[in-house]
């Protein structure tokens, strides 16, 4: 496969910088093979499940990982800007940095500060231990475990996608729209969007519904951002990405299936999890490491049988995944149709529901 056939033309109104106001009001485009598009709205989604089916959620919760500092190197003074990547250790994460060719193993970067006598309590201090291709680097900071956390919290900026942040800067409302509702567990630097959809109310009526929640983590890179740099599919590598699936939710799902429920992933970062999960037959096991499963048209799915996704960008692993999932051809009409009908894309546009393809 070549990455050409996963372009499309995306006119830039049809990005958007804000999200549905509620969440649940976005536009929610339902696609099933053999059956057509319908329009609806993401608050329409309790009719559109049965009794007995699941929808797995990622409970992961976005950090502030944007961190502006200098690179203080003999006289020089350098302004620099890391996105935190992934953590590697108590005191270490792996970042993303600009402007990447100017910075060193051994250069030390504040962040927080404009200069190195700036008070402790204003400032986070790091160590550049190692440097990869792309700008990536191994930060070691001063502080280790949760008084790293604080020091992040405390002088980070919310990881809009470049998409939005190259239209407008961060604000206030972002620490609150750029996280679903339920997210609880610290660790990643981009949302699992499909779920920015959810309120308490639709979460309620889901329950009334007899639909079940389950919740899984799986922490979000920078690498989600990155571009396909490859035309041959064959030599692209996705970026590792830390996931956990317990005992009990694997235990709980595997039910669901017995009884004859589907299992409805809420975005590609639970599809991907449960994917990595899933034994040949179906079965899902307990899962707890790093997983940087490419899922592309041909991918034969073990678990999931709906998904409920936003909508991506031309040429990203995300349109593959989804072409893989619903059909090559019935998602380029789709997306065809929300280009011209006004659907709102990427991270704070409107969603979809699909149900997987025939094998």
């Amino acid at each position: 496969m070549r990455l050409s056939d996963f372009d499309f033309d995306l006119p830039e109104e049809n990005i958007a910088l804000r999200p549905a106001e509620p969440r649940d009001a976005a536009r929610l485009l339902l696609v099933k093979s053999g059956e057509g598009l319908s329009d609806l709205q993401v608050s329409d989604l309790p009719g559109l499940l049965q009794p007995g089916d699941a929808l797995v959620f990622n409970d992961t919760k976005v950090i502030p990982a944007r961190l502006d500092g200098v690179r203080l190197r003999e006289e020089t003074i350098v302004r620099v800007e890391a996105t935190l990547h992934k953590r590697l250790a108590p005191d270490r994460w792996s970042a993303f940095m600009r402007p990447g060719k100017r910075l060193q193993p051994g250069d030390r970067v504040v962040f927080g500060a404009e200069n190195e006598t700036a008070c402790a309590l204003g400032r986070v201090e790091a160590v550049i231990e190692d440097k990869g291709e792309g700008g990536e680097v191994t930060l070691k900071f001063e502080f280790s475990g949760s008084a790293l956390d604080q020091a992040i919290a405390a002088h980070g900026r919310m990881p809009l996608p470049p998409y939005i942040a190259s239209k407008r800067p961060e604000d206030e409302r972002d620490f609150r729209d750029y996280q679903t509702v339920y997210a609880r567990n610290d660790g990643s630097v981009a949302a699992p969007t499909a779920g920015l959809h959810f309120t308490p109310d639709l979460l309620a009526r889901l329950q009334a519904r007899g639909v079940s929640s389950h919740f899984v983590t799986l922490h979000v890179g920078a690498g989600t951002f990155l571009p396909v740099k490859t035309e041959d599919l064959s030599e692209h590598r996705m970026h590792a990405e830390f996931g956990e699936v317990s005992a009990e939710t694997a235990e709980a799902l595997n039910a669901v299936r017995a009884n004859g429920g589907r299992i409805v992933c809420v975005g590609t970062t639970s599809l991907r999890l449960i994917e990595s999960a899933a034994q040949e037959g179906g079965a899902i096991r307990p899962f707890a490491a790093e997983t940087a499963i490419f899922i592309t048209p041909g991918y034969r799915f073990r678990a999931a049988d709906g998904l409920m996704t936003n909508f991506h960008l031309p040429k990203s692993t995300l349109f593959m995944l989804v072409s893989a999932f619903a059909g090559t051809e019935v998602m380029r009409a789709a997306y065809a149709h929300a280009i011209k009908t006004g659907y709102r894309f990427y991270s704070y546009g409107d969603s979809s529901l699909l149900w997987r393809a025939p094998a």
